[in-house]
Protein backbone atom coordinates (compact mmCIF):
# COMPACT_ATOMS: atom_id res chain seq x y z
CA UNK A 1 0.00 0.00 0.00
CA UNK A 2 1.01 3.49 -0.63
CA UNK A 3 2.74 5.52 1.95
CA UNK A 4 0.66 8.51 1.92
CA UNK A 5 -1.82 10.66 4.05
CA UNK A 6 -4.80 9.17 4.76
CA UNK A 7 -7.56 9.68 8.13
CA UNK A 8 -8.14 7.21 10.60
CA UNK A 9 -11.93 7.46 10.03
CA UNK A 10 -13.89 5.69 12.95
CA UNK A 11 -17.41 4.84 11.70
CA UNK A 12 -19.39 3.91 14.89
CA UNK A 13 -22.75 2.61 14.29
CA UNK A 14 -25.26 1.11 16.12
CA UNK A 15 -24.13 -3.09 15.00
CA UNK A 16 -20.36 -1.84 16.08
CA UNK A 17 -17.52 -0.07 15.19
CA UNK A 18 -15.77 0.05 11.67
CA UNK A 19 -12.19 1.78 12.04
CA UNK A 20 -10.91 2.48 8.40
CA UNK A 21 -7.84 3.94 7.33
CA UNK A 22 -8.70 6.54 4.29
CA UNK A 23 -7.00 8.38 1.73
CA UNK A 24 -8.41 11.95 1.39
CA UNK A 25 -9.55 11.05 -2.37
CA UNK A 26 -12.08 8.53 -0.66
CA UNK A 27 -9.95 5.20 -1.10
CA UNK A 28 -10.33 3.11 1.88
CA UNK A 29 -6.53 1.17 2.20
CA UNK A 30 -7.39 -1.09 5.28
CA UNK A 31 -10.47 -1.66 8.07
CA UNK A 32 -11.40 -3.58 10.51
CA UNK A 33 -14.57 -4.31 12.73
CA UNK A 34 -15.72 -5.62 16.23
CA UNK A 35 -19.35 -5.83 17.07
CA UNK A 36 -20.82 -3.63 19.89
CA UNK A 37 -23.65 -5.45 22.26
CA UNK A 38 -26.96 -3.55 22.19
CA UNK A 39 -29.10 -3.65 26.04
CA UNK A 40 -33.54 -4.32 25.38
CA UNK A 41 -35.02 -3.73 28.39
CA UNK A 42 -39.00 -3.84 28.85
CA UNK A 43 -40.98 -0.51 28.14
CA UNK A 44 -38.82 0.47 25.32
CA UNK A 45 -35.50 0.59 26.95
CA UNK A 46 -31.87 0.65 24.44
CA UNK A 47 -28.77 0.75 25.76
CA UNK A 48 -25.20 0.78 25.05
CA UNK A 49 -21.98 0.65 27.45
CA UNK A 50 -19.77 3.26 26.38
CA UNK A 51 -16.84 1.67 27.33
CA UNK A 52 -17.64 -1.23 24.57
CA UNK A 53 -17.66 1.44 21.94
CA UNK A 54 -14.02 2.77 23.08
CA UNK A 55 -12.33 -1.03 23.12
CA UNK A 56 -13.93 -1.60 19.62
CA UNK A 57 -11.88 1.99 18.32
CA UNK A 58 -8.76 0.77 20.02
CA UNK A 59 -9.02 -3.12 19.46
CA UNK A 60 -9.71 -2.17 15.63
CA UNK A 61 -7.06 1.22 15.23
CA UNK A 62 -4.62 -1.39 16.57
CA UNK A 63 -5.34 -4.32 14.92
CA UNK A 64 -5.16 -1.90 11.70
CA UNK A 65 -1.79 -1.12 12.42
CA UNK A 66 -0.46 -4.07 13.55
CA UNK A 67 -0.92 -5.27 10.11
CA UNK A 68 1.83 -2.57 8.57
CA UNK A 69 0.38 -1.76 5.40
CA UNK A 70 -0.56 1.72 6.09
CA UNK A 71 2.45 3.22 8.07
CA UNK A 72 1.41 5.33 11.49
CA UNK A 73 2.85 8.28 10.19
CA UNK A 74 0.57 8.74 7.38
CA UNK A 75 -2.16 9.46 9.20
CA UNK A 76 -2.86 12.84 9.09
CA UNK A 77 -5.74 13.33 11.29
CA UNK A 78 -8.91 11.18 12.95
CA UNK A 79 -12.40 11.86 12.29
CA UNK A 80 -15.01 10.22 13.62
CA UNK A 81 -18.90 9.25 11.94
CA UNK A 82 -21.69 7.59 14.78
CA UNK A 83 -24.97 6.78 15.37
CA UNK A 84 -27.20 9.78 16.43
CA UNK A 85 -29.48 10.73 19.14
CA UNK A 86 -27.80 8.80 22.19
CA UNK A 87 -27.51 11.01 25.60
CA UNK A 88 -24.62 9.54 27.55
CA UNK A 89 -24.00 11.86 31.27
CA UNK A 90 -20.94 12.28 32.01
CA UNK A 91 -19.18 13.75 35.40
CA UNK A 92 -16.26 16.39 35.10
CA UNK A 93 -13.65 14.01 34.13
CA UNK A 94 -15.51 12.80 31.74
CA UNK A 95 -16.47 9.04 32.91
CA UNK A 96 -19.78 8.11 31.57
CA UNK A 97 -21.92 7.91 34.89
CA UNK A 98 -24.51 5.42 33.02
CA UNK A 99 -24.87 3.45 29.57
CA UNK A 100 -26.06 5.43 26.70
CA UNK A 101 -29.45 6.11 25.97
CA UNK A 102 -29.87 5.31 22.38
CA UNK A 103 -31.97 6.29 19.28
CA UNK A 104 -34.32 3.15 19.66
CA UNK A 105 -35.14 3.87 23.53
CA UNK A 106 -38.91 5.24 24.17
CA UNK A 107 -38.94 5.40 27.90
CA UNK A 108 -38.23 9.41 28.31
CA UNK A 109 -41.64 9.79 26.30
CA UNK A 110 -43.95 10.15 29.35
CA UNK A 111 -41.51 12.47 31.16
CA UNK A 112 -41.26 14.57 28.01
CA UNK A 113 -45.27 14.15 27.27
CA UNK A 114 -45.64 16.09 31.75
CA UNK A 115 -43.03 18.70 30.58
CA UNK A 116 -44.01 19.70 27.19
CA UNK A 117 -47.58 19.98 27.78
CA UNK A 118 -49.52 23.70 28.85
CA UNK A 119 -52.71 25.43 28.76
CA UNK A 120 -53.40 24.55 24.34
CA UNK A 121 -51.92 21.57 23.55
CA UNK A 122 -51.06 20.26 20.03
CA UNK A 123 -50.39 16.63 19.64
CA UNK A 124 -49.34 16.75 23.07
CA UNK A 125 -47.47 19.64 23.01
CA UNK A 126 -48.21 23.25 24.51
CA UNK A 127 -48.57 25.33 21.54
CA UNK A 128 -46.44 28.42 22.28
CA UNK A 129 -43.39 25.46 22.77
CA UNK A 130 -44.57 23.98 19.62
CA UNK A 131 -44.56 27.36 17.31
CA UNK A 132 -41.08 28.54 19.14
CA UNK A 133 -39.69 24.87 18.49
CA UNK A 134 -40.61 24.91 14.57
CA UNK A 135 -39.54 28.27 14.12
CA UNK A 136 -36.02 28.20 15.69
CA UNK A 137 -34.90 24.88 15.42
CA UNK A 138 -37.07 23.08 12.22
CA UNK A 139 -38.10 20.71 14.64
CA UNK A 140 -39.73 19.47 18.14
CA UNK A 141 -38.96 16.85 20.31
CA UNK A 142 -39.99 13.56 19.29
CA UNK A 143 -43.39 12.39 20.83
CA UNK A 144 -41.79 8.90 21.01
CA UNK A 145 -38.66 9.84 23.41
CA UNK A 146 -36.32 8.37 21.31
CA UNK A 147 -34.37 11.65 21.21
CA UNK A 148 -31.83 13.40 23.51
CA UNK A 149 -34.79 16.02 24.68
CA UNK A 150 -36.64 12.97 26.60
CA UNK A 151 -33.49 10.96 27.24
CA UNK A 152 -31.96 14.04 29.44
CA UNK A 153 -35.47 14.02 31.24
CA UNK A 154 -35.73 10.69 31.74
CA UNK A 155 -32.34 10.79 33.07
CA UNK A 156 -33.55 14.05 35.85
CA UNK A 157 -36.31 12.51 37.02
CA UNK A 158 -36.17 8.49 36.83
CA UNK A 159 -32.14 8.75 37.84
CA UNK A 160 -31.88 11.96 40.05
CA UNK A 161 -28.70 10.58 41.32
CA UNK A 162 -27.30 9.91 37.95
CA UNK A 163 -28.43 13.91 37.00
CA UNK A 164 -26.95 15.64 40.02
CA UNK A 165 -23.34 14.11 39.27
CA UNK A 166 -23.47 15.08 35.50
CA UNK A 167 -21.10 17.78 34.41
CA UNK A 168 -22.34 17.34 30.79
CA UNK A 169 -24.97 14.90 28.18
CA UNK A 170 -23.26 13.98 25.48
CA UNK A 171 -24.32 12.58 22.20
CA UNK A 172 -22.38 9.29 20.57
CA UNK A 173 -20.08 11.51 18.58
CA UNK A 174 -19.56 13.98 21.32
CA UNK A 175 -18.28 10.85 23.73
CA UNK A 176 -16.13 9.63 21.52
CA UNK A 177 -14.36 13.67 20.67
CA UNK A 178 -14.12 13.52 24.47
CA UNK A 179 -12.20 10.37 24.62
CA UNK A 180 -9.96 11.02 21.95
CA UNK A 181 -9.21 15.05 22.91
CA UNK A 182 -10.53 16.09 26.77
CA UNK A 183 -12.89 18.50 25.34
CA UNK A 184 -16.38 18.89 25.96
CA UNK A 185 -18.06 19.58 22.21
CA UNK A 186 -21.07 19.24 20.34
CA UNK A 187 -21.04 19.15 16.48
CA UNK A 188 -23.95 21.40 14.61
CA UNK A 189 -25.87 18.02 13.71
CA UNK A 190 -25.17 16.45 17.34
CA UNK A 191 -26.61 18.86 18.98
CA UNK A 192 -29.78 19.34 17.16
CA UNK A 193 -32.29 16.70 18.79
CA UNK A 194 -31.42 18.20 22.23
CA UNK A 195 -33.94 21.16 20.72
CA UNK A 196 -32.19 23.88 22.31
CA UNK A 197 -30.50 25.59 19.65
CA UNK A 198 -31.30 28.43 16.76
CA UNK A 199 -30.67 26.64 13.55
CA UNK A 200 -32.01 30.12 11.25
CA UNK A 201 -28.21 30.62 10.14
CA UNK A 202 -26.75 27.40 8.82
CA UNK A 203 -23.36 29.15 9.48
CA UNK A 204 -23.95 30.03 13.21
CA UNK A 205 -25.60 27.70 15.10
CA UNK A 206 -25.83 28.58 18.60
CA UNK A 207 -27.91 27.98 21.78
CA UNK A 208 -31.23 30.05 22.21
CA UNK A 209 -31.96 30.90 25.59
CA UNK A 210 -35.56 30.65 25.68
CA UNK A 211 -35.07 26.80 24.26
CA UNK A 212 -32.59 26.34 27.00
CA UNK A 213 -34.81 27.62 29.77
CA UNK A 214 -37.90 25.07 28.17
CA UNK A 215 -35.93 22.10 27.75
CA UNK A 216 -35.58 21.29 31.86
CA UNK A 217 -32.34 20.92 31.91
CA UNK A 218 -29.76 22.87 33.36
CA UNK A 219 -28.14 25.38 30.86
CA UNK A 220 -24.57 24.32 31.78
CA UNK A 221 -25.20 20.70 31.39
CA UNK A 222 -24.88 21.25 27.79
CA UNK A 223 -21.67 21.35 26.15
CA UNK A 224 -19.84 23.92 23.82
CA UNK A 225 -20.75 24.06 19.51
CA UNK A 226 -18.19 23.94 16.87
CA UNK A 227 -18.91 23.54 13.29
CA UNK A 228 -18.35 19.61 11.74
CA UNK A 229 -15.05 20.48 10.26
CA UNK A 230 -13.55 22.21 13.16
CA UNK A 231 -10.05 21.20 14.11
CA UNK A 232 -11.17 20.30 18.33
CA UNK A 233 -7.52 19.93 19.48
CA UNK A 234 -5.22 16.73 18.92
CA UNK A 235 -5.31 13.19 21.01
CA UNK A 236 -4.25 13.50 23.93
CA UNK A 237 -0.99 11.03 24.72
CA UNK A 238 -2.95 8.69 26.49
CA UNK A 239 -4.82 8.19 23.98
CA UNK A 240 -2.20 7.72 20.96
CA UNK A 241 -0.75 5.01 23.42
CA UNK A 242 -3.99 3.32 23.42
CA UNK A 243 -4.16 3.60 19.80
CA UNK A 244 -0.80 2.69 19.16
CA UNK A 245 0.67 6.11 17.37
CA UNK A 246 3.63 7.54 17.56
CA UNK A 247 2.46 10.78 17.70
CA UNK A 248 -0.95 13.23 18.45
CA UNK A 249 -2.39 14.00 15.23
CA UNK A 250 -5.33 16.16 14.92
CA UNK A 251 -8.78 15.95 15.58
CA UNK A 252 -11.57 16.91 12.94
CA UNK A 253 -15.17 17.18 14.97
CA UNK A 254 -16.73 14.72 12.41
CA UNK A 255 -20.67 14.16 12.25
CA UNK A 256 -23.31 11.55 12.92
CA UNK A 257 -24.26 8.99 10.60
CA UNK A 258 -26.47 10.68 8.27
CA UNK A 259 -24.17 13.44 7.67
CA UNK A 260 -21.56 11.58 6.77
CA UNK A 261 -23.31 9.49 4.64
CA UNK A 262 -24.34 11.94 2.29
CA UNK A 263 -20.99 13.44 2.09
CA UNK A 264 -19.19 9.93 1.44
CA UNK A 265 -22.04 9.12 -1.33
CA UNK A 266 -21.51 11.99 -3.56
CA UNK A 267 -24.97 13.85 -3.29
CA UNK A 268 -23.36 17.06 -1.70
CA UNK A 269 -24.93 19.36 -4.17
CA UNK A 270 -28.35 21.45 -3.91
CA UNK A 271 -31.18 18.57 -4.34
CA UNK A 272 -29.16 15.72 -5.00
CA UNK A 273 -30.78 12.83 -3.01
CA UNK A 274 -28.91 9.97 -1.18
CA UNK A 275 -31.00 6.79 0.02
CA UNK A 276 -29.00 5.15 2.75
CA UNK A 277 -29.71 1.55 4.64
CA UNK A 278 -28.09 0.14 7.63
CA UNK A 279 -29.73 -0.83 10.80
CA UNK A 280 -32.29 1.98 10.03
CA UNK A 281 -32.40 4.10 6.73
CA UNK A 282 -32.74 7.75 5.78
CA UNK A 283 -33.54 9.34 2.14
CA UNK A 284 -31.85 12.64 2.51
CA UNK A 285 -30.73 16.22 -0.09
CA UNK A 286 -29.05 19.02 0.69
CA UNK A 287 -30.99 22.26 0.48
CA UNK A 288 -30.58 25.72 0.72
CA UNK A 289 -33.15 26.55 2.67
CA UNK A 290 -34.36 25.69 6.41
CA UNK A 291 -38.24 23.34 6.00
CA UNK A 292 -39.97 21.71 8.28
CA UNK A 293 -43.01 19.24 7.38
CA UNK A 294 -44.57 18.58 10.79
CA UNK A 295 -47.53 15.79 8.90
CA UNK A 296 -44.67 13.61 7.80
CA UNK A 297 -42.16 14.27 10.42
CA UNK A 298 -39.30 15.39 8.06
CA UNK A 299 -37.03 19.00 7.70
CA UNK A 300 -33.98 20.26 6.79
CA UNK A 301 -31.44 19.83 9.91
CA UNK A 302 -27.76 21.50 10.85
CA UNK A 303 -24.88 19.87 8.22
CA UNK A 304 -21.32 19.66 7.57
CA UNK A 305 -21.40 21.49 4.35
CA UNK A 306 -21.20 25.26 5.35
CA UNK A 307 -24.72 27.45 4.53
CA UNK A 308 -26.44 23.88 3.80
CA UNK A 309 -29.29 22.17 5.28
CA UNK A 310 -30.14 18.45 4.62
CA UNK A 311 -33.47 17.44 4.35
CA UNK A 312 -34.09 14.02 5.68
CA UNK A 313 -36.61 11.44 5.93
CA UNK A 314 -35.67 8.40 8.25
CA UNK A 315 -37.20 5.04 8.86
CA UNK A 316 -36.77 3.18 12.07
CA UNK A 317 -35.73 0.04 11.18
CA UNK A 318 -34.40 -0.91 7.62
CA UNK A 319 -31.50 -3.47 7.30
CA UNK A 320 -32.69 -4.07 11.29
CA UNK A 321 -35.44 -6.47 9.69
CA UNK A 322 -32.54 -8.67 8.29
CA UNK A 323 -30.70 -8.69 10.89
CA UNK A 324 -33.82 -9.95 12.96
CA UNK A 325 -34.48 -12.29 10.51
CA UNK A 326 -31.12 -13.89 11.03
CA UNK A 327 -30.55 -13.94 14.63
CA UNK A 328 -34.02 -14.09 16.15
CA UNK A 329 -35.78 -16.92 13.01
CA UNK A 330 -32.91 -18.46 10.79
CA UNK A 331 -30.13 -19.01 13.33
CA UNK A 332 -31.50 -18.32 17.11
CA UNK A 333 -30.88 -20.83 19.41
CA UNK A 334 -32.82 -22.73 21.12
CA UNK A 335 -33.81 -26.41 21.32
CA UNK A 336 -33.90 -26.63 17.42
CA UNK A 337 -30.59 -24.87 17.40
CA UNK A 338 -28.06 -25.20 19.95
CA UNK A 339 -24.96 -25.52 18.14
CA UNK A 340 -24.65 -23.92 14.94
CA UNK A 341 -23.34 -20.18 14.22
CA UNK A 342 -24.69 -18.05 12.22
CA UNK A 343 -22.68 -17.37 8.80
CA UNK A 344 -22.39 -14.61 7.19
CA UNK A 345 -25.74 -14.90 5.27
CA UNK A 346 -26.87 -12.09 3.90
CA UNK A 347 -25.64 -12.70 -0.10
CA UNK A 348 -27.40 -16.46 0.40
CA UNK A 349 -30.69 -14.25 1.31
CA UNK A 350 -29.94 -12.04 -2.02
CA UNK A 351 -29.71 -15.62 -3.54
CA UNK A 352 -32.91 -17.07 -2.28
CA UNK A 353 -34.49 -13.38 -2.95
CA UNK A 354 -33.73 -13.79 -6.53
CA UNK A 355 -35.19 -17.08 -7.09
CA UNK A 356 -38.65 -15.88 -6.72
CA UNK A 357 -40.30 -13.20 -8.77
CA UNK A 358 -41.32 -9.57 -7.91
CA UNK A 359 -44.20 -9.59 -5.69
CA UNK A 360 -42.98 -12.57 -3.59
CA UNK A 361 -45.66 -14.50 -4.78
CA UNK A 362 -48.46 -12.15 -3.05
CA UNK A 363 -46.76 -12.32 0.65
CA UNK A 364 -46.01 -8.72 1.80
CA UNK A 365 -44.45 -7.95 4.84
CA UNK A 366 -44.85 -4.32 6.99
CA UNK A 367 -40.97 -3.44 8.36
CA UNK A 368 -42.22 -1.35 11.29
CA UNK A 369 -40.19 -3.74 13.90
CA UNK A 370 -39.88 -0.59 16.30
CA UNK A 371 -42.15 1.47 15.48
CA UNK A 372 -41.95 4.26 12.89
CA UNK A 373 -41.52 8.07 12.53
CA UNK A 374 -41.72 9.20 8.85
CA UNK A 375 -44.14 9.24 6.98
CA UNK A 376 -46.19 8.61 9.94
CA UNK A 377 -45.06 9.20 13.58
CA UNK A 378 -46.30 5.91 15.24
CA UNK A 379 -44.66 4.34 18.04
CA UNK A 380 -47.51 1.63 18.49
CA UNK A 381 -46.97 -0.34 14.74
CA UNK A 382 -45.45 -3.65 14.59
CA UNK A 383 -44.14 -5.94 11.90
CA UNK A 384 -45.88 -8.44 9.92
CA UNK A 385 -46.07 -10.83 7.66
CA UNK A 386 -49.10 -10.53 5.44
CA UNK A 387 -51.40 -12.99 3.08
CA UNK A 388 -48.72 -15.90 3.93
CA UNK A 389 -50.26 -19.36 2.39
CA UNK A 390 -49.42 -23.01 2.49
CA UNK A 391 -48.41 -22.28 -1.30
CA UNK A 392 -45.34 -19.92 0.18
CA UNK A 393 -41.87 -20.56 0.73
CA UNK A 394 -39.19 -18.95 2.70
CA UNK A 395 -37.85 -17.49 -0.34
CA UNK A 396 -41.13 -15.85 -0.59
CA UNK A 397 -40.87 -14.42 2.82
CA UNK A 398 -37.17 -13.46 2.70
CA UNK A 399 -37.76 -11.48 -0.89
CA UNK A 400 -40.81 -9.65 1.12
CA UNK A 401 -38.44 -8.43 3.62
CA UNK A 402 -36.43 -6.76 0.91
CA UNK A 403 -39.86 -4.91 -0.75
CA UNK A 404 -41.07 -4.30 2.68
CA UNK A 405 -38.63 -1.64 3.10
CA UNK A 406 -38.44 -0.57 -0.27
CA UNK A 407 -42.61 -0.01 -0.16
CA UNK A 408 -41.53 2.28 3.07
CA UNK A 409 -38.85 3.98 1.03
CA UNK A 410 -41.61 4.97 -1.63
CA UNK A 411 -43.59 5.97 1.19
CA UNK A 412 -41.24 8.82 2.00
CA UNK A 413 -39.92 9.32 -1.12
CA UNK A 414 -43.78 11.12 -1.90
CA UNK A 415 -43.73 13.89 0.43
CA UNK A 416 -39.77 14.14 -0.02
CA UNK A 417 -39.87 15.23 -3.60
CA UNK A 418 -43.19 17.17 -2.71
CA UNK A 419 -40.73 19.19 0.14
CA UNK A 420 -38.27 19.78 -2.83
CA UNK A 421 -40.78 20.57 -5.31
CA UNK A 422 -38.99 18.43 -7.80
CA UNK A 423 -38.52 15.24 -8.98
CA UNK A 424 -35.36 13.44 -7.29
CA UNK A 425 -33.89 11.83 -10.31
CA UNK A 426 -31.16 9.17 -9.96
CA UNK A 427 -30.64 7.97 -5.95
CA UNK A 428 -26.99 7.40 -4.68
CA UNK A 429 -27.23 4.56 -2.52
CA UNK A 430 -25.43 3.60 0.11
CA UNK A 431 -24.71 1.31 3.45
CA UNK A 432 -24.80 -2.33 4.12
CA UNK A 433 -27.85 -2.65 2.24
CA UNK A 434 -26.40 -1.21 -0.70
CA UNK A 435 -24.29 -3.89 -1.11
CA UNK A 436 -27.24 -5.97 -2.17
CA UNK A 437 -27.69 -5.84 -5.92
CA UNK A 438 -31.41 -7.59 -5.76
CA UNK A 439 -32.21 -5.56 -3.24
CA UNK A 440 -30.90 -2.48 -5.13
CA UNK A 441 -32.91 -3.83 -8.54
CA UNK A 442 -36.02 -4.11 -6.15
CA UNK A 443 -35.95 -0.49 -5.11
CA UNK A 444 -35.51 0.36 -8.87
CA UNK A 445 -38.82 -0.69 -9.54
CA UNK A 446 -40.65 0.30 -6.45
CA UNK A 447 -39.26 3.55 -6.41
CA UNK A 448 -39.22 3.92 -10.05
CA UNK A 449 -36.09 5.84 -10.16
CA UNK A 450 -32.69 5.13 -10.95
CA UNK A 451 -30.39 3.92 -8.17
CA UNK A 452 -26.55 4.70 -8.41
CA UNK A 453 -25.27 2.07 -6.18
CA UNK A 454 -21.84 3.75 -4.50
CA UNK A 455 -19.13 1.60 -4.85
CA UNK A 456 -18.38 -0.55 -1.82
CA UNK A 457 -21.14 1.41 -0.18
CA UNK A 458 -20.55 -0.11 3.38
CA UNK A 459 -17.65 2.16 3.78
CA UNK A 460 -19.80 5.63 2.68
CA UNK A 461 -19.73 6.77 6.19
CA UNK A 462 -16.02 6.02 6.80
CA UNK A 463 -15.27 8.04 3.41
CA UNK A 464 -17.81 11.13 4.41
CA UNK A 465 -15.31 11.15 7.80
CA UNK A 466 -12.77 11.26 5.72
CA UNK A 467 -13.67 13.83 3.16
CA UNK A 468 -14.76 16.42 5.94
CA UNK A 469 -11.28 15.62 7.76
CA UNK A 470 -9.97 17.03 4.23
CA UNK A 471 -12.19 19.84 4.53
CA UNK A 472 -11.39 20.18 8.00
CA UNK A 473 -7.61 20.21 7.51
CA UNK A 474 -7.91 22.54 4.44
CA UNK A 475 -6.86 20.16 1.86
CA UNK A 476 -10.39 19.43 0.30
CA UNK A 477 -13.15 21.67 -0.46
CA UNK A 478 -16.86 19.64 -0.08
CA UNK A 479 -17.26 20.89 -4.07
CA UNK A 480 -14.25 18.06 -4.65
CA UNK A 481 -16.12 15.49 -3.14
CA UNK A 482 -18.90 14.69 -6.49
CA UNK A 483 -15.63 13.95 -8.26
CA UNK A 484 -14.13 11.44 -6.56
CA UNK A 485 -16.93 9.39 -5.72
CA UNK A 486 -17.47 6.30 -7.73
CA UNK A 487 -20.20 4.41 -8.49
CA UNK A 488 -20.16 0.13 -9.09
CA UNK A 489 -23.52 -0.02 -10.86
CA UNK A 490 -26.87 2.05 -11.91
CA UNK A 491 -30.15 0.25 -11.75
CA UNK A 492 -32.76 1.16 -14.23
CA UNK A 493 -36.68 0.58 -13.16
CA UNK A 494 -38.22 -2.15 -15.42
CA UNK A 495 -41.36 -0.73 -17.01
CA UNK A 496 -42.84 -4.95 -16.20
CA UNK A 497 -43.16 -4.85 -13.36
CA UNK A 498 -44.18 -0.86 -12.63
CA UNK A 499 -47.71 -2.04 -12.52
CA UNK A 500 -47.63 -4.90 -9.84
CA UNK A 501 -45.66 -2.87 -7.53
CA UNK A 502 -47.90 -0.13 -8.15
CA UNK A 503 -50.56 -2.46 -6.82
CA UNK A 504 -48.48 -3.44 -3.68
CA UNK A 505 -47.33 -0.49 -2.73
CA UNK A 506 -50.98 0.69 -2.64
CA UNK A 507 -51.84 -2.49 -0.10
CA UNK A 508 -48.87 -1.76 1.73
CA UNK A 509 -50.24 1.71 2.75
CA UNK A 510 -54.15 0.13 3.53
CA UNK A 511 -52.42 -2.44 5.52
CA UNK A 512 -51.19 0.19 8.39
CA UNK A 513 -54.72 2.21 7.88
CA UNK A 514 -56.21 -1.34 8.47
CA UNK A 515 -54.19 -2.09 11.49
CA UNK A 516 -53.01 1.03 13.12
CA UNK A 517 -55.73 0.68 15.83
CA UNK A 518 -55.41 -3.11 16.50
CA UNK A 519 -51.36 -2.19 17.17
CA UNK A 520 -52.33 0.68 19.54
CA UNK A 521 -54.43 -1.51 21.36
CA UNK A 522 -51.62 -4.24 21.52
CA UNK A 523 -49.24 -2.60 22.52
CA UNK A 524 -50.16 0.31 24.98
CA UNK A 525 -46.88 0.47 26.56
CA UNK A 526 -45.67 2.47 23.48
CA UNK A 527 -46.73 5.37 24.62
Amino acid sequence: MPNEACVLAVDLGTSGCKTALVTLDGRVLAWRFQAVETLLFPNGGAEQRPQDWWDALTNTTRALLAEGGVPAESIRAVCCSTQGEGTVPVDREGAALANCILWMDSRGAPYLHRHTRGLINVEGYSLPRLIQWLRLTGGAPSATGKDPASHMLYVRDAMPEVYAKTHKFLNVLDYLNLRLTGRFVATYDSILTSWVTDNRDASNLRYHDGLLRASGIDRDKYPDIVPCTEVIGELTQEVCAALGLPRPVPVVAGSIDNTAAAVGSGAVRDFEPHLYIGTSSWLTAHVPFKKTDIFTEMASVPCAVPGRYLFMAMQTTAGGNLTFLRDKILYHKDELLQEAEAPDVYKILDRIAESTPPGSNGVIYTPWIYGERSPIKDSHIRAAIHNLSLENSRADIIRAFLEGVAYNTRWLLGPFEKNLKRPSGAIRFAGGGAASGIWCRILADVLDRPIQQCADPIQVNARGAAYIAGVGLGELQFDDVPGLVQYQQTYEPDPANRALYDDRFGIFTQLYEANKKIYRKLNPHAD
